[in-house]
């Protein structure tokens, strides 16, 4: 059994932080997924970037959508659903064999909307509706304006990936507006599930004070902000009013570390390493009790930096497996 394998068996979960035409056709996707136990994907926008200026099997469908009068926006919007929908179908076994718990992708709005709430909450609900796949995730940043979306789009039954979260005050934010969210589909007779995960950028903390630090808290930042945000997630799942939504059917919010690499002083992109009582490693130092979400050993499937890079899901007490 190889390590994502094991991590699988200890009730985490491992995506892959990229996405391509290529990958798709290759058949990479689908050997990552029987083979590397691979349950999830996530894209946004500078994964595309490189994904659609790195190839040409984009090139065919821009011609022909440009020729039709299409606006950049809409092309590449076109192009990511594409991508995003054969993925999906790919993952929709794991889907299916979790409950709904694993094997989503996930889908980003437009930047452009970060501080707009209202056109952020049709724009989730568009994107997602003409998807049309229950296993992808509509990424919001957890901007204020972010915020009002989540819980909007949340009550509207949208499954969202709440983006760019960067401290336990913030991760908390999040779960504010997710929780109530789901009381008000609890109070309107609705189901009480809608998938979301939060994730929580780990080593941007590190790299802006590389250098200015002593050396025994080199890159060590990320990892406390980590532990204080996952104090907050577990105190959160264990309250009464936790306990009372999950009485009612509903499950938690999913907790996902991200950006789980830094560039130290030497040019070079490095894990951050699991701390005592941590979670929070490398792709090649998985033996956390979180899971990698995680690029290829050849360096070209991801966005963020080196094969070291990864991303962690970390599933809650209580949730249905």
């Amino acid at each position: 059994m190889n390590r994502i394998a094991k991590l699988a068996w200890i009730g985490q979960s491992v995506w892959l932080d990229n996405i391509t035409r290529d990958l798709l056709d290759s058949g990479k996707l689908e050997r990552y997924i029987t083979e590397l136990s691979v349950t999830g994907l996530t894209s946004n926008p500078s994964i595309y970037d490189k994904a659609i200026g790195g190839s040409n099997a984009y090139d065919e469908q821009i011609r022909r959508l440009a020729a039709s009068g299409a606006d950049t926006e809409s092309i590449f919007f076109e192009l990511a659903i594409d991508d995003l929908r054969r993925a999906a179908d790919m993952f929709l076994p794991v889907y299916r064999r979790t409950n709904g718990v694993d094997g989503f992708v996930s889908l980003e709005v437009s930047p452009l909307l970060a501080n707009d709430a209202a056109t952020t909450t049709s724009e989730a609900a568009r994107l997602h509706a003409l998807a049309g796949r229950p296993n992808l995730f509509i990424k919001i940043p957890g901007t204020t304006a972010g915020l009002k979306a989540i819980e909007e789009s949340i009550f509207a039954g949208v499954p969202v990936n709440v983006t760019l979260l960067f401290s336990a005050d913030q991760y908390l934010a999040a779960a504010e507006a997710y929780t109530k969210a789901i009381e008000r589909r609890v109070e309107a007779g609705l189901d009480p599930y809608v998938p979301s995960v939060a994730s929580v950028f780990v080593s941007r903390w590190d790299g802006p004070v590389a250098g200015e630090l002593p050396a025994d808290l080199h890159l060590k930042l990320g990892i406390a902000m980590s532990h204080r945000t996952y104090s907050a997630y577990r105190a959160l799942l264990e309250s009464d009013r936790w306990q009372r939504l999950l009485n009612e059917g509903a499950r938690p919010q999913r907790l996902l570390w991200a950006s789980t690499g830094t560039q130290g002083q030497d040019g070079i992109r490095h894990p951050i390493r699991r701390g005592a009582g941590g979670s929070a490693h490398g792709r090649h130092d998985a033996r956390g009790d979180a899971a990698c979400l995680c690029r290829s050993r050849d360096g070209r499937d991801g966005s963020h930096g080196s094969t070291q890079n990864a991303r962690r899901d970390t599933r809650g007490r209580g949730q249905q497996h």
